[in-house]
Protein backbone atom coordinates (compact mmCIF):
# COMPACT_ATOMS: atom_id res chain seq x y z
CA UNK A 1 0.00 0.00 0.00
CA UNK A 2 1.40 3.38 -0.99
CA UNK A 3 2.25 5.64 1.93
CA UNK A 4 -0.11 8.42 0.87
CA UNK A 5 -3.10 6.08 0.45
CA UNK A 6 -2.35 4.59 3.87
CA UNK A 7 -2.22 8.06 5.42
CA UNK A 8 -5.68 8.81 4.09
CA UNK A 9 -6.99 5.83 6.04
CA UNK A 10 -5.81 7.05 9.44
CA UNK A 11 -5.94 10.82 8.99
CA UNK A 12 -9.42 11.00 10.47
CA UNK A 13 -10.82 12.73 13.51
CA UNK A 14 -10.72 10.95 16.85
CA UNK A 15 -8.28 9.26 19.17
CA UNK A 16 -7.46 12.47 21.02
CA UNK A 17 -6.94 12.49 24.78
CA UNK A 18 -8.39 15.93 25.48
CA UNK A 19 -9.75 18.79 23.39
CA UNK A 20 -11.89 16.70 21.08
CA UNK A 21 -11.65 18.05 17.53
CA UNK A 22 -9.68 21.09 18.68
CA UNK A 23 -6.44 21.14 16.63
CA UNK A 24 -7.17 17.58 15.46
CA UNK A 25 -5.72 18.07 11.96
CA UNK A 26 -2.48 17.88 9.95
CA UNK A 27 -0.25 20.56 8.45
CA UNK A 28 1.48 18.81 5.57
CA UNK A 29 3.01 15.61 7.01
CA UNK A 30 2.81 16.85 10.62
CA UNK A 31 -0.02 16.09 13.01
CA UNK A 32 -0.88 19.14 15.10
CA UNK A 33 -3.17 18.10 17.93
CA UNK A 34 -3.79 19.88 21.22
CA UNK A 35 -0.51 18.63 22.66
CA UNK A 36 1.34 19.68 19.53
CA UNK A 37 0.22 23.23 20.23
CA UNK A 38 1.24 23.03 23.90
CA UNK A 39 4.61 21.59 22.84
CA UNK A 40 5.20 24.52 20.49
CA UNK A 41 4.11 26.99 23.15
CA UNK A 42 6.39 25.64 25.88
CA UNK A 43 9.33 25.13 23.51
CA UNK A 44 9.06 28.65 22.08
CA UNK A 45 8.65 30.28 25.48
CA UNK A 46 11.53 28.28 26.99
CA UNK A 47 13.84 29.12 24.09
CA UNK A 48 12.94 32.82 24.36
CA UNK A 49 13.74 32.71 28.09
CA UNK A 50 17.13 31.15 27.36
CA UNK A 51 17.95 34.00 24.96
CA UNK A 52 16.71 36.49 27.54
CA UNK A 53 18.94 34.88 30.17
CA UNK A 54 21.89 35.03 27.77
CA UNK A 55 21.25 38.75 27.24
CA UNK A 56 21.64 39.27 30.99
CA UNK A 57 25.07 37.65 30.94
CA UNK A 58 28.39 38.90 29.65
CA UNK A 59 28.85 36.64 26.61
CA UNK A 60 27.06 35.31 23.54
CA UNK A 61 29.58 32.51 23.09
CA UNK A 62 27.34 29.41 22.82
CA UNK A 63 29.94 27.34 24.66
CA UNK A 64 29.92 29.69 27.65
CA UNK A 65 26.29 30.79 27.95
CA UNK A 66 24.83 29.35 31.14
CA UNK A 67 21.45 29.63 32.85
CA UNK A 68 22.22 28.69 36.44
CA UNK A 69 19.77 27.34 39.03
CA UNK A 70 19.06 29.39 42.17
CA UNK A 71 21.51 29.41 45.03
CA UNK A 72 20.98 26.58 47.52
CA UNK A 73 20.02 29.18 50.13
CA UNK A 74 16.70 29.74 48.29
CA UNK A 75 15.67 26.18 49.05
CA UNK A 76 12.52 25.21 47.19
CA UNK A 77 11.21 28.78 46.99
CA UNK A 78 10.87 30.92 43.89
CA UNK A 79 13.98 32.96 43.16
CA UNK A 80 14.29 36.34 41.42
CA UNK A 81 14.62 36.03 37.64
CA UNK A 82 18.27 37.08 37.52
CA UNK A 83 19.18 34.82 40.45
CA UNK A 84 17.80 31.52 39.27
CA UNK A 85 14.17 32.31 38.58
CA UNK A 86 14.83 32.03 34.85
CA UNK A 87 16.20 28.54 35.40
CA UNK A 88 13.00 27.59 37.23
CA UNK A 89 10.79 28.93 34.44
CA UNK A 90 12.88 27.25 31.73
CA UNK A 91 12.71 23.96 33.62
CA UNK A 92 8.92 24.29 33.81
CA UNK A 93 8.74 25.00 30.07
CA UNK A 94 11.05 22.08 29.23
CA UNK A 95 8.97 19.72 31.36
CA UNK A 96 5.77 20.94 29.73
CA UNK A 97 7.23 20.56 26.24
CA UNK A 98 8.58 17.04 26.86
CA UNK A 99 5.39 15.73 28.45
CA UNK A 100 3.26 17.39 25.74
CA UNK A 101 5.35 15.71 23.04
CA UNK A 102 4.91 12.31 24.70
CA UNK A 103 1.14 12.80 24.91
CA UNK A 104 1.10 13.86 21.25
CA UNK A 105 2.85 10.56 20.46
CA UNK A 106 0.13 8.74 22.41
CA UNK A 107 -2.57 10.38 20.30
CA UNK A 108 -0.81 9.40 17.06
CA UNK A 109 -0.47 5.82 18.34
CA UNK A 110 -4.20 5.76 19.07
CA UNK A 111 -4.97 6.92 15.53
CA UNK A 112 -2.70 4.26 14.03
CA UNK A 113 -3.91 1.50 16.34
CA UNK A 114 -0.35 0.95 17.56
CA UNK A 115 1.01 0.07 20.96
CA UNK A 116 2.44 2.79 23.18
CA UNK A 117 6.06 1.65 23.01
CA UNK A 118 7.39 4.93 21.57
CA UNK A 119 5.82 7.31 24.12
CA UNK A 120 6.75 4.86 26.90
CA UNK A 121 10.37 4.87 25.74
CA UNK A 122 10.38 8.67 25.54
CA UNK A 123 8.86 8.68 29.03
CA UNK A 124 12.00 6.99 30.36
CA UNK A 125 14.09 9.84 28.92
CA UNK A 126 11.72 12.35 30.53
CA UNK A 127 12.07 10.48 33.83
CA UNK A 128 15.86 10.75 33.62
CA UNK A 129 15.64 14.52 32.95
CA UNK A 130 13.13 15.14 35.75
CA UNK A 131 15.28 13.14 38.15
CA UNK A 132 18.13 15.61 37.62
CA UNK A 133 16.21 18.88 37.78
CA UNK A 134 13.10 18.09 39.84
CA UNK A 135 13.12 14.87 41.86
CA UNK A 136 16.67 14.99 43.22
CA UNK A 137 16.69 18.74 44.00
CA UNK A 138 13.29 18.35 45.69
CA UNK A 139 14.51 15.45 47.83
CA UNK A 140 17.63 17.44 48.77
CA UNK A 141 15.57 20.51 49.68
CA UNK A 142 16.84 23.06 47.14
CA UNK A 143 16.48 23.70 43.41
CA UNK A 144 20.13 24.73 43.45
CA UNK A 145 21.13 21.07 43.20
CA UNK A 146 19.84 20.92 39.62
CA UNK A 147 22.27 21.21 36.72
CA UNK A 148 22.79 24.51 34.86
CA UNK A 149 21.63 24.96 31.27
CA UNK A 150 24.87 25.49 29.38
CA UNK A 151 27.50 23.45 27.60
CA UNK A 152 30.66 24.00 29.62
CA UNK A 153 28.80 24.75 32.84
CA UNK A 154 26.88 21.50 32.53
CA UNK A 155 30.10 19.53 32.04
CA UNK A 156 31.60 21.28 35.07
CA UNK A 157 28.51 20.36 37.10
CA UNK A 158 28.80 16.70 36.09
CA UNK A 159 32.49 16.59 37.07
CA UNK A 160 31.96 18.45 40.35
CA UNK A 161 28.94 16.38 41.37
CA UNK A 162 30.78 13.15 40.56
CA UNK A 163 33.79 14.00 42.72
CA UNK A 164 31.58 15.17 45.58
CA UNK A 165 30.96 11.48 46.17
CA UNK A 166 34.57 10.38 45.96
CA UNK A 167 34.47 8.89 42.49
CA UNK A 168 31.17 8.34 40.71
CA UNK A 169 32.54 5.36 38.82
CA UNK A 170 32.25 3.41 42.09
CA UNK A 171 28.50 4.10 42.27
CA UNK A 172 26.95 0.63 41.71
CA UNK A 173 23.91 2.03 39.87
CA UNK A 174 26.27 4.05 37.68
CA UNK A 175 28.13 0.82 36.88
CA UNK A 176 24.87 -0.83 35.83
CA UNK A 177 23.89 2.18 33.70
CA UNK A 178 27.24 2.30 31.91
CA UNK A 179 27.07 -1.46 31.30
CA UNK A 180 23.68 -1.04 29.65
CA UNK A 181 24.91 1.93 27.57
CA UNK A 182 27.85 -0.02 26.19
CA UNK A 183 25.79 -3.19 25.71
CA UNK A 184 23.24 -1.15 23.73
CA UNK A 185 25.93 0.08 21.35
CA UNK A 186 27.39 -3.42 21.06
CA UNK A 187 24.06 -5.13 20.34
CA UNK A 188 22.83 -2.56 17.82
CA UNK A 189 26.25 -2.28 16.14
CA UNK A 190 26.25 -6.06 15.66
CA UNK A 191 22.68 -5.90 14.36
CA UNK A 192 23.43 -3.03 11.98
CA UNK A 193 26.60 -4.69 10.77
CA UNK A 194 24.77 -7.95 10.09
CA UNK A 195 21.99 -6.20 8.16
CA UNK A 196 24.43 -4.23 6.02
CA UNK A 197 26.61 -7.26 5.29
CA UNK A 198 23.54 -9.27 4.27
CA UNK A 199 21.84 -6.60 2.16
CA UNK A 200 25.01 -5.11 0.63
CA UNK A 201 27.19 -8.18 -0.04
CA UNK A 202 29.27 -6.72 -2.84
CA UNK A 203 29.10 -6.45 -6.59
CA UNK A 204 27.96 -9.59 -8.33
CA UNK A 205 26.86 -11.37 -5.14
CA UNK A 206 23.29 -12.16 -4.10
CA UNK A 207 21.52 -10.19 -1.39
CA UNK A 208 21.07 -12.44 1.63
CA UNK A 209 17.88 -13.06 3.62
CA UNK A 210 17.35 -12.78 7.41
CA UNK A 211 18.00 -16.52 7.67
CA UNK A 212 21.66 -15.81 6.86
CA UNK A 213 21.82 -13.24 9.67
CA UNK A 214 20.27 -15.71 12.11
CA UNK A 215 22.72 -18.41 11.04
CA UNK A 216 25.67 -16.05 11.54
CA UNK A 217 24.75 -15.31 15.14
CA UNK A 218 23.89 -18.93 15.89
CA UNK A 219 27.36 -19.89 14.67
CA UNK A 220 29.27 -17.29 16.70
CA UNK A 221 27.07 -17.11 19.83
CA UNK A 222 24.99 -20.26 19.73
CA UNK A 223 21.70 -18.37 19.54
CA UNK A 224 19.96 -15.75 17.41
CA UNK A 225 17.21 -13.64 18.95
CA UNK A 226 15.72 -12.97 15.51
CA UNK A 227 14.90 -9.91 13.45
CA UNK A 228 12.08 -8.71 15.72
CA UNK A 229 13.79 -9.84 18.89
CA UNK A 230 16.94 -7.77 18.35
CA UNK A 231 14.85 -4.60 18.29
CA UNK A 232 13.15 -5.63 21.52
CA UNK A 233 16.53 -6.34 23.06
CA UNK A 234 17.86 -3.00 21.85
CA UNK A 235 14.86 -1.18 23.32
CA UNK A 236 15.25 -2.98 26.65
CA UNK A 237 18.97 -2.21 26.82
CA UNK A 238 18.52 1.45 25.90
CA UNK A 239 15.67 2.05 28.35
CA UNK A 240 17.58 0.25 31.09
CA UNK A 241 20.55 2.55 30.50
CA UNK A 242 18.37 5.63 30.89
CA UNK A 243 16.56 4.23 33.92
CA UNK A 244 19.70 3.26 35.85
CA UNK A 245 21.40 6.54 34.98
CA UNK A 246 18.50 8.27 36.75
CA UNK A 247 18.76 5.90 39.72
CA UNK A 248 22.51 6.44 40.10
CA UNK A 249 22.11 10.19 40.58
CA UNK A 250 18.93 10.20 42.66
CA UNK A 251 20.51 7.96 45.30
CA UNK A 252 23.57 10.24 45.45
CA UNK A 253 22.64 12.84 48.02
CA UNK A 254 19.09 11.93 49.04
CA UNK A 255 20.02 8.38 50.10
CA UNK A 256 23.82 8.33 50.35
CA UNK A 257 26.11 11.27 51.12
CA UNK A 258 29.47 9.56 51.58
CA UNK A 259 32.16 8.47 49.14
CA UNK A 260 31.16 5.69 46.79
CA UNK A 261 34.67 4.30 47.16
CA UNK A 262 34.04 3.80 50.88
CA UNK A 263 30.61 2.30 50.18
CA UNK A 264 32.37 -0.83 48.91
CA UNK A 265 33.92 -1.48 52.34
CA UNK A 266 31.03 -3.86 53.01
CA UNK A 267 32.49 -6.09 50.31
CA UNK A 268 35.99 -6.00 51.76
CA UNK A 269 34.62 -6.75 55.23
CA UNK A 270 32.87 -9.99 54.32
CA UNK A 271 34.18 -12.44 56.97
CA UNK A 272 35.36 -15.09 54.50
CA UNK A 273 38.28 -12.86 53.43
CA UNK A 274 38.20 -9.88 55.78
CA UNK A 275 41.18 -11.27 57.74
Amino acid sequence: MALLSFERKYRIRGGTLIGGDLFDYWVGPFYVGFFGVTTAFFATLGTALIFFGASLGDTWNPWLISIDPPDVSYGLAFAPLAEGGLWQLITFCATGAFISWALREVEICRKLGMGYHVPFAFGVAIFAYLTLVVFRPFLMGAWGYGFPYGIMSHLDWVSTTGYQYGNFHYNPAHMIAITFFFTTTLALAMHGGAVLSATNPGKGREVKAPEHENSFFRDIMGYSVGTLGIHRVGLFLALSAGFWSAICIVISGPLYEGSWIDWWDWWKNIPIWAD
